[in-house]
């Protein structure tokens, strides 16, 4: 695969009150949930490797290990941001770290595994 260490990219987003914990039910909050945070440095992963992983494969969720550190309320504008450190294999490990004006909200680490979308799709379908 095309890919090497130091690859990065970021998302940015501004929370909405479906983002929060209250509206989702994992809390009782007006702040920024944390599946919101994970979705938001999946994101950020995503992009780091887009343009690099050959046609016809793809990366998918693997682990997350991820602190998220601080509250964010609705309005506020959100940065995800997602580093390869390290390619063993399939398996693509990035650093990640979600700001705001604030400071740091959320890091930790994400691992994503790259595949072959058809034989992927075929076994989760149970068809291969």
């Amino acid at each position: 695969m095309p890919l090497d260490a130091g690859l990065s990219g970021s998302v940015s987003h501004v929370v909405v009150e479906s983002d929060t914990a209250l509206a989702q039910g994992t809390g009782s909050v007006p702040v920024i949930s944390t599946p919101e945070i994970v979705r938001l440095a999946e994101q950020a992963a995503v992009a780091a490797v887009a343009g690099h992983v050959p046609n016809g494969h793809t990366t998918v969720g693997y682990r997350i290990q991820l602190d998220h550190l601080a509250p964010v309320p609705v309005g506020e504008s959100l940065t995800a941001e997602a580093v390869l450190e390290t390619i063993e294999g399939r398996r693509l490990t990035f650093r990640v770290s979600v700001k705001y004006r604030a400071g740091l909200v959320a890091a930790g680490r994400i691992t994503r595994v790259a595949v072959e979308e058809t034989r992927f799709l075929a076994r989760a379908t149970g068809t291969a």
